[in-house]
């Protein structure tokens, strides 16, 4: 029973203090917050239901419980699974596992067969699901368990058809009917139900029909088919599915037990594993709460008594004196119910049995007259007798104070659930039944066996079954799992206090921990115990040559311990007080700082002392082989420096011996001999790899040395100027007059027009209207102006509506002439000194504005905005236009937003681009308030 450093409250409650029901309960709380739902009392397990996965039951820990004793480790359900399986093998002992708790504890998890839990009315739709849970997966699980234990794939579909037949039972609705003679009788609203149960186990559905409305009573002589009345009927139809649902159990069990058994003839040990309801105090507690609390009342009793039992020997095997426990016997409570003349069971049985008119008013009269002065019995007319008055007492209700506390018990139904028998009828029918597993559950169907004998009754049943496991348990050492659910709503995470507490009374857990320190709270080895606590004594430590109860004496004696609170045993020690051992614990906790400290300190030396030795080495090392190093270098330097000086030396000599021989410069003229020699080489190559006179071709060979580089390229760039010199002469005067304007536009509108590189290939014509055949066009130009240098149709943009209008555009060298296509003697002449600037977009559109220095009265209202199909062309040939005539650079701006002035004032234009990007350059013009034209490239 070790106590584990960094455990959450406390592991085992036999250390609980104080020792209080609130302090238990607080204690489970706070193992349960930090995921630890596993605590002790003594060698009993308290489990606490997480209602979620958790990652503590693989493999890994399967193996590491079984190579640990059972308190060396954290408390966990494998650590009690292992100390009964060693118990089985070492001692020979058969063990029994008792697993108790309220449903939703935790004990087994419910296998889902359906999903529409709400079609079946024996589920509970609000509790058949569960956060957390993955019904697919476990229902997979199960069935691979089913074939890994040895079923066959036929015998698991035969189990899950009886258990689906169950369900449809529960869906089978019965309604009133009259028989000739006007006496009530029953029958099946609809029989589709029936249908379905027929064709899934092979039953006629006529003969199920009949089972479940009407009852053969057989005698020696006759036979007399009784109508059922509707109550009876649903009473019947209960009866059955609990009778399949029971024996489909039982048959599960048995067949478990058949797989796993071994199969040699010696008698070997078990291990037995008790699954069952833990106690119940409901608001409305009837027979089935009544006999599941009475099983109970029988196995605190075994755990009470094998508990003390179990002390009561170790006591002795340790030499060590018993002192009787006090403690609570329950056998008063179970001899009022199971009494074999005077037990509520004997009388429930003889009131079925009698005959005249039986009713459960009778059978609870019977027990206030029986029991009128028992203590653990109260009832209406008790407590009247006795003058108490107690408005929770109905009538038709009895009290038993049981070990867990006072539960009220409502007589009605009792007589009928005690005569929960099966219809003949009904086992018949299921007999005939062509599914082999449910025909095998009712023998008794088979007419061959029929008995006439009355079976005996549910309570007599359920005290026998109990008379059984009682002699099973004590025949066998018991392990104990206490479950616990710590909320109503399955969540996890959620601890109430309340529900949990009242759980720890029906289970008795104070109790529990009560007995288990009625002597001494803690035991353990010597060895153990000498391993963990022997730092505390320096008789013991770090080395002890003695022996372990020795060594044990030693440390406690040290200590200056109480003698009243020690025991030494033959092979144990045993402490009474859970302080003493908290006690040990802190002086533990103290020495092992104690120690850490001197090992901190001891390490910390030894690795200085190891540095420093290091560093002393390293540093020897390091001089021995810088100084080499050193010696090395120099020695180095001064063969280099001996080895040069007796080059230059020799060199000298020679130089002396032989200058007789060459003339002096001899060198300089034949490295000048070389050099041009090499330059003639490159030269003369050059000539023969020269590139063709093509101005476009840009190819150049590529110098063989690289001090011929600014050479080469210094050759390549007059070689291509002598090219576009050539180029050029060859043109004519109108070719270089295309060439400077398309030079110009490039200037002008390379990378800034998004329709420039469409008019790079396109010749400017100038002549667009076909001016040479139009005389009248021809005279609106001066007669000193010259030829007409752009000629074309342009549209012009109405400033107050957006509209665009056809003009006639004809461009001089000293005038633009705007005139009307149909009235051509109404013109605009605009001087090109009166330019001041020029507006144009960047998109593939015409549009442009001619901004003018100041307003003509001659022919304009001020700037002019037009569109143009050859902008480009016409705003190149305006732009040198104008610089030949005035010597002045026109501005030319490319822009989105401008403004155009008139006599009345000013418009801003907007230049956007429509959804399809402006790829066509169609405009299409919008006046936005008086003050704004907005133009959609389209």
């Amino acid at each position: 029973m070790t106590l584990l450093e960094g455990s959450v409250g406390v592991e085992d409650l036999v250390l609980l203090e104080p020792l209080e029901q609130e302090s238990l309960i607080r204690n489970l709380q706070l193992r349960y917050e930090k995921k630890e739902i596993y605590t002790y009392i003594g060698n009993v397990l308290v489990s606490v239901n997480p209602y979620q996965q958790l990652p503590i039951y693989d493999l890994e820990f399967v193996a590491k419980y079984r190579d640990y004793t059972f308190y060396e480790l954290k408390p966990h359900i494998y650590a009690l699974a292992n100390m009964a399986y060693q118990s089985l093998r070492d001692q020979d002992r058969d063990q029994c596992i008792l697993i108790t708790g309220e449903s939703g504890a935790g004990k087994t998890e419910a296998l889902k067969l359906e999903r529409d839990t709400g079609g079946y009315a024996y589920l509970n739709p609000d509790t058949s699901r569960v956060d957390g849970m993955d019904d697919d997966a476990n229902f997979k699980v199960l069935q691979s368990a089913m074939t890994v234990i040895g079923f066959s794939e036929e015998e698991i579909r035969q189990v899950l058809e009886v258990a689906a037949l169950v369900l449809k039972l529960g869906n089978v609705e019965l309604v009133n009917e009259f028989q000739a003679n006007g006496v009530p009788a029953s029958g099946i609203r609809d029989g589709r139900g029936v249908q379905e149960i027929g064709e899934l186990v092979g039953l006629n559905s006529g003969e199920l029909e009949r089972a479940l409305c009407s009852r053969t009573m057989e005698t020696a002589k006759e036979k007399v088919v009784t109508a059922l009345n509707v109550v009876q009927a649903q009473y019947a139809r209960d009866a059955l599915a609990k009778n399949i649902y029971s024996r489909l159990f039982n048959w599960l069990v048995n067949r478990i037990n058949e797989s796993i058994k071994v199969s040699t003839g010696e008698k070997r040990k078990v291990m037995g594993v008790l699954d069952i309801y833990g106690f119940e105090i409901l608001e409305d507690n009837s027979f089935e709460q009544f006999v599941i609390n009475y099983c109970n009342e029988k196995l605190q009793q075994v755990f009470i008594e094998m508990t003390l039992k179990e002390e009561q020997e170790e006591y002795k095997r340790e030499g060590i004196p018993w002192v009787k426990v006090e403690y609570f016997d329950n056998g008063i409570i179970c001899n009022l119910i199971e009494h074999n003349q005077r037990g509520i069971l004997a009388m429930l049985d003889e009131e079925c049995l009698r005959p005249g008119v039986v009713s459960d008013s009778t059978f609870l009269a019977k027990l206030n007259q029986l029991f009128s002065k028992h203590s653990h019995y109260e009832s209406k007319v008790t407590q009247n007798a006795q003058r108490q008055y107690d408005h929770s007492m109905g009538l038709s209700c009895f009290r038993i104070c049981h070990y867990a506390g006072k539960v009220t018990y409502n007589v009605n139904s009792f007589i009928d659930k005690n005569n929960d028998l099966l219809f003949r009828d009904l086992s018949q029918a299921m007999w005939k039944a062509r599914h082999p597993l449910l025909r095998s559950l009712f023998p008794e169907g088979d007419p061959k066996q029929a008995s006439l004998k009355r079976p005996p009754t549910a309570g007599a049943q359920f005290k026998s079954s109990v008379t059984i496991l009682m002699k099973n348990l004590y025949s066998k050492n018991p392990n104990y799992i206490r479950c616990i659910k710590p909320n109503e709503q399955q969540q996890r995470g959620h601890f109430s206090f309340e529900l949990v507490n009242v759980q720890a009374q029906y289970l008795g857990l104070l109790e529990n921990v009560r007995v288990r320190r009625a002597g001494y709270a803690y035991r353990q080895a010597y060895g153990s115990f000498l391993e963990r606590y022997r730092l505390l004594s320096r008789s013991t430590w770090p080395r002890w040559n003695g022996g372990d109860q020795e060594g044990v004496e030693k440390v406690l004696g040290e200590l200056s311990m109480s003698s009243e609170e020690l025991a030494f045993g033959k092979t144990k020690i045993f402490i009474r007080s859970p302080k003493t051992l908290f006690y040990l614990e802190e002086q533990r906790r103290l020495r092992l700082q104690q120690l850490a400290t001197l090992i901190q300190k001891t390490y910390r030396g030894w690795r200085c002392r190891t540095h420093y030795q290091l560093m002393r080495k390293s540093q020897i090392v390091i001089s021995s082989w810088f100084r080499g190093n050193m010696q090395k270098k120099r020695y180095g330097k001064m063969k280099a420096s001996a080895l040069l000086i007796q080059a230059y030396v020799r060199g000298w000599k020679a130089r002396k011996n032989y200058r007789k021989y060459f003339r002096s410069g001899a060198a300089l003229i034949l490295s000048n001999f070389i050099y041009k020699s090499m330059v003639q080489k490159f030269l003369l190559g050059l000539k023969n790899n020269l590139p063709s006179p093509s101005i476009l071709d840009k190819k150049w060979p590529s110098a063989p040395y690289k001090y011929f580089n600014t050479a080469n390229h210094e050759l390549q760039r007059l070689f291509h100027q002598w090219k576009c010199k050539k180029f050029r002469d060859q043109l004519s005067p109108k070719q270089v007059e295309v060439l400077r304007e398309k030079l110009c536009a490039s200037e002008l509108f390379k990378g800034k027009k998004s329709s420039y590189p469409q008019s790079v290939p396109i010749p400017f014509h100038g002549d667009y209207i076909g001016l040479q055949r139009n005389s009248k066009l021809q005279k609106l130009k001066g007669g000193e102006e010259g030829p007409i240098l752009m000629a074309e149709t342009v549209m012009k943009v109405n400033r107050g509506n957006g509209k665009t209008s056809s003009r006639i555009l004809l461009l001089t060298k000293g005038h633009v002439i705007i005139t009307d296509t149909k009235n051509p003697q109404a013109k605009t002449v605009i001087p090109l000194n009166s330019l001041a600037r020029v507006s144009v977009t960047s998109f593939k559109d015409g549009l442009f504005s001619l901004h003018l220095s100041e307003i003509s009265s001659v022919g304009s209202k001020g700037d002019l905005l037009l569109v143009s199909e050859h902008v480009i062309e016409l705003l190149t040939k305006i732009y040198q236009a104008t610089l030949d005539a005035t010597q002045i650079q026109l501005p030319v701006a490319v822009t989105e937003e401008f403004s155009v002035k008139f006599k009345e004032g000013s418009l801003t234009v907007k230049v956007i681009q429509g959804p399809g990007g402006g790829g066509t350059g169609k405009l299409s013009c919008k006046k936005k308030g008086s003050r704004c034209l907005e133009v959609t490239v389209q």
